[in-house]
C-alpha cells in the first residue's frame, strides 16, 4: 500500500470535500473525481481527508475508513495523505490512528477533544497525544484552535507537547490572533526539533503567509488549490507584487466562504464546485442544511470575481 514514509507536513495541503448522494450516503464516484481534480493541481505536498471539510463529525468509523481507502486507491501513489483524527476520547482517537496507519496515511491531523471546552490542563493534552503516538509512528499535526473556544492549547502546553511527543511535526494554526500566530511561527519553527506551522487562516491567507509559516492546510483548497499554490510560491520567492495580484483573485471567494455562520464554509465550497461543474449536487448532512438561493447567488458572483467563471456564460445560463 503506497505511503510516503519520509513525508514531513509542509507546503500546500488542500482539505478535500466529501460529496453525498441525495439519500445522504457517500457519493463515491463524485468523491473519486473530486480527488483527481484536486490532486492534478501543480505544487501540492499532500491531501487531507477525514477533517472538517469532509464533515467527519457526521461520519462513522467505517465511513472514515472507506474515505481513506478510496483516497488511497485514487491518489495514494501520487501524494501523501493526511488523515484527520476526530474523537472526543483518547482511546477512540488511538483506534482511528491505528486504522489510518494501517490504511496507508502519511500523517495524522489531531483534532482537540470537545471535552476541553469545559477546561483543560497540560496533562490532559499530553495524555491525548501520547495515547495516539503509542499507536502510530506517523507524523502528527496538532490542530490549534482559537483559545477562546477552550480547545486551543496555551503556549506552555503547546511547547510541552512538542517537547514530549517527538512525532509532532506540525501544527494546523487556527489560533485566529495575529501576534499569537506569529509567535507560533517564530517559536515552533525554530525549536531544536522544528515543528512546522501550517496556516489555516484562509480568510486572510496572504497576510498570514507573509509572516512565514512553512505551509498551509485549507478546506478552500478544495475549490482554489491552484490559487493557493500560486500564492504560496509567490510569497516564498518574496514576489509580493505577484502575491497581491493572486490575493485579489482569492479575496472574493474568501469573503463568501468565511461569512457568518462560519460553520457553513464547506457547505458553500460544495455549492461552488456545483457552480463550476465539478460536483453534481451540494448535499450536506444534518445539522447542516441546504443554502438559500440568495447565498448561492453570492457564491456565483464571487467565482466570477475570482476569474473562475465567465460572466457571459452565467448570463446565458
Amino acid at each position: 500500500m503506497p505511503r510516503h514514509r519520509s513525508y514531513v507536513p509542509h507546503g500546500v495541503i488542500p482539505a478535500v470535500l466529501l460529496p453525498f448522494e441525495s439519500d445522504l450516503s457517500i457519493d463515491e464516484q463524485s468523491f473519486r473525481k473530486h480527488l483527481r481534480d484536486v490532486a492534478a493541481v501543480e505544487g501540492l505536498s499532500a491531501i487531507t481527508i477525514n477533517a472538517h471539510s469532509t464533515e467527519v463529525g457526521s461520519c462513522t468509523f467505517d465511513e472514515q475508513r472507506r474515505v481513506l481507502d478510496i483516497t488511497q486507491d485514487e491518489i495514494g501513489a501520487k501524494l501523501p495523505i493526511v488523515n484527520g483524527i476526530w474523537a472526543d476520547g483518547s482511546l477512540e482517537a488511538a483506534h482511528i490512528a491505528r486504522m489510518a496507519t494501517q490504511g496507508g496515511a502519511s500523517a495524522l491531523l489531531v483534532f482537540p477533544p470537545a471535552l476541553l471546552t469545559l477546561g483543560q490542563s497540560p496533562q490532559m493534552a499530553l495524555a491525548h497525544f501520547k495515547h495516539i503516538a503509542d499507536e502510530t509512528d506517523l507524523p502528527l499535526i496538532v490542530f490549534q484552535y482559537p483559545l477562546a473556544t477552550g480547545q486551543g492549547y496555551p503556549k506552555d502546553t503547546l511547547l510541552k507537547l512538542c517537547e514530549e511527543v517527538p512525532t509532532i511535526r506540525a501544527i494546523k494554526d487556527w489560533v485566529g490572533n495575529v501576534p499569537h500566530h506569529e509567535w507560533h511561527i517564530r517559536t515552533l519553527q525554530s525549536l531544536p526539533r522544528p515543528v512546522n506551522v501550517l496556516t489555516t487562516h484562509s480568510a486572510w491567507l496572504f497576510s498570514s503567509l507573509v509572516l512565514g509559516p512553512n505551509g498551509l492546510l485549507s478546506g478552500s483548497g478544495s475549490v482554489i488549490a491552484d490559487l493557493q499554490a500560486q500564492l504560496f510560491r509567490a510569497v516564498q520567492r518574496n514576489d509580493l507584487a505577484e502575491a497581491r495580484h493572486i490575493n485579489e483573485r482569492i479575496e472574493p471567494t474568501a469573503r463568501v466562504f468565511y461569512a457568518d455562520p462560519f460553520v457553513d464554509m464547506h457547505n458553500r465550497m460544495k455549492e461552488a464546485l456545483v457552480l463550476l461543474g465539478k460536483l453534481p449536487r451540494a448535499v450536506v448532512r444534518p445539522p447542516l442544511v441546504k443554502l438559500e438561493r440568495a447565498e448561492i447567488a453570492r457564491i456565483h458572483e464571487a467565482l466570477i470575481g475570482a476569474g473562475l467563471l465567465d460572466r457571459s456564460a452565467r448570463d446565458a445560463a
